[in-house]
């Protein structure tokens, strides 16, 4: 088998019946590249690791790395990139929302030395958001959307995607400063370090779940909103702390009507 260059982490939470789906799809992409696909699995008790194995023993280039007694996208993201020696190192979610047909674009700026990561993102020209379809769950994208660009200068149009590729040493080179919780690693990634990536985003359509509920939950604002509060307290003089608390207690804010509607349904 041949080396491969690119491997793509899929953290995963009972999303059995993705895995197989995923894969084909995968397979059509990126025919004629050597590549590596390494589900990366919270223990799912639906069986989800349990059919990574056995289409592993099938295709060898299917991997699964199962973590028992931990929790958590970005952690899992971590642990994954750092399991793997292929020069790209790319990162979708298993519930095929993501548009896969992005990893073209996506792997020829890396190799043409175009951008540090490359970004699938739902807000330029080309992409959409349609797969978001419950209203809530959009403003809270949204929300995050702007008070990450607003307090942190991001540089880009979709700093809450979670699909994206970025070269093994740049990942490595940051991997040390990651905070390593809640659910939103690319904004981790890009302010991990004062010297700015240099990026380039692609035009995703964000498709509708196939297959099991959405991640975008209460926990997952409460982790961005305590991620945002973090950094921006860490990059701004003190009157600019007032703007963070503000957006980030409304995010907090936002994130609990959510809890609170889901226990009153």
């Amino acid at each position: 088998m041949t080396a491969p260059e690119i491997s793509i982490i899929i953290p995963c939470y009972n999303e059995v019946k993705n895995v197989v789906p995923l894969v084909n799809a995968l397979e059509t992409v990126l025919n004629g590249m050597a590549w590596e696909v390494v589900f990366v699995d919270d223990n799912s008790p639906d069986g989800t690791m349990d059919a990574v194995r056995q289409l592993a023993q099938q295709k060898p280039y299917v991997r699964g790395l199962l973590r028992i007694g931990r929790r958590g996208l970005s952690s899992a993201v971590i642990e994954g990139a750092l399991s793997v020696s292929a020069p790209l190192i790319a990162v979708m979610d298993g519930d095929l929302q993501h548009d896969e047909s992005c990893l073209h674009a996506m792997i020829a700026a890396l190799r043409d030395d175009q951008a540090d990561i490359a970004v699938a993102s739902r807000h330029v020209a080309g992409g959409s958001n349609e797969g978001l379809s419950n209203g809530w769950r959009r403003f809270l994208s949204n929300s995050g959307i702007w008070a990450a660009r607003q307090l942190l200068n991001v540089p880009l149009t979709d700093p809450m995607s979670g699909f994206f590729a970025i070269k093994r040493s740049v990942f490595t080179d940051r991997a040390a400063q990651l905070d390593g919780k809640g659910f939103k690693i690319l904004l981790d990634i890009m302010i991990a370090r004062s010297k700015p990536l240099r990026v380039k985003e692609v035009p995703m359509a964000f498709r509708d779940r196939a297959h099991g509920e959405s991640k975008l939950d209460s926990g997952v604002m409460i982790s961005f909103a305590q991620m945002l509060a973090k950094h921006s307290f860490r990059r701004r003089p003190v009157p600019t702390y007032s703007a963070a608390t503000l957006v980030g207690g409304g995010l907090l804010w936002s994130a609990w009507r959510l809890l609170s509607r889901k226990r009153s349904g």
